[in-house]
């Protein structure tokens, strides 16, 4: 019944899964904001969390460390936006075309890696919850927010800390500057090749960890195209949130609800089809950016190429 949405049991239990949802959105949408802040337009988001999953898991599996793992997740993302950022900055590729490149590479090497190395889905014992001491205690609310895992933490702690890199330090500025108006940052001293490079490697890393938090931290398991357009979504939601972390974290949190809530429509077993279920996030993602396309500005120097005059 409908109403089984309403009792407060499932109430939290939507709540405190949307939290946890929220986080490979999280990771994945604030690196791409460093990367389009800085004017580079990353589509291989996608890929590079598909690559970043599957190295994280197996070398979890392997080795039973899992911040062997992370730590190798956060090395393949590197890599992944080491060569995205030749691609765009040294190259001067089309950044659309570049990105779907990326992301078709990262789809088929994890395939591929998964069939050849595993075989079969295994899963792993992931990131444990840790509980916050004293406000873990208070019901519903220690349930929803302090008891989850650290990547959990972690993905909720970076948000004020790209918002004040961002906007309070000479990084932020000069990413800014590069971003609205390269020449100009150049002519000033800044080394726009150096700031995009920063950048997009950094969306890279984060969107390894982003990949990992799903095979080892939420879903504990590795399966061809597990991220199923998470990546695309994390774009969106930088345009969702105008270019700010935390807009971007109001986004990531909407979508992640409304995909709890699709989990638990099937959970529960309503009387609504589940093709219509899994669909909730995407046609979400459509119409947030039919809404928002018009009343959003983004980098002035978004998706162009830097040519240093002279």
């Amino acid at each position: 019944m409908i109403t089984d949405l309403l009792s407060s049991t499932v109430l939290i239990g939507i709540l405190a899964s949307g939290i946890r949802l929220a986080t490979p959105y999280l990771y994945a949408a604030i690196g791409e904001t460093f990367g389009q802040k800085s004017g580079v337009l990353n589509l291989g988001v996608e890929g590079q969390m598909l690559l970043g999953s599957f190295a994280a898991f197996y070398v979890t599996f392997r080795t039973g460390n899992l911040w062997l793992g992370l730590l190798a997740a956060i090395l393949v993302g590197a890599l992944m936006g080491l060569a995205m950022a030749f691609v765009t900055v040294n190259l001067h590729a089309k950044q659309g075309i570049s990105g779907i490149g990326f992301y078709l590479f990262g789809l088929g090497m994890s395939d591929l890696l998964f069939q050849k190395l595993m075989g079969t889905v295994e899963t792993v014992r992931g990131f444990p919850r840790v509980s916050i001491p004293v406000v873990s205690g208070i019901p519903g609310i220690g349930d929803i927010f302090f008891n989850q895992n650290i990547l959990v933490y972690g993905a909720y702690v970076l948000v004020p800390v790209a918002w004040f890199v961002l906007n309070k330090t000479t990084l932020g500025l000069k990413i800014r500057a590069v971003g609205e108006n390269p020449d100009a940052a150049d002519s000033l001293g800044v080394s726009v090749v150096r700031i995009r490079y920063f950048t997009i490697i950094l969306g890279g890393m984060l969107s390894g960890i982003a990949g990992a938090s799903l095979s080892i931290a939420l879903l504990n398991v590795f399966q061809q195209n597990m991220t199923s357009g998470l990546g695309f979504i994390a774009v969106a939601l930088v345009y969702f949130g105008g270019w700010r972390p935390f807009g971007v974290l109001v986004g990531a949190l909407l979508f992640s609800f409304v995909n709890s809530l699709q989990l638990w429509i099937q959970v529960l077993g309503l009387p609504i089809p589940s093709d219509i279920a899994v669909m909730m996030p995407y046609v979400l993602t459509i119409l947030v950016l039919v809404a928002t396309a018009s009343k959003i500005r983004s980098p002035s120097a978004l998706t162009k190429p830097f040519e240093r005059e002279g």
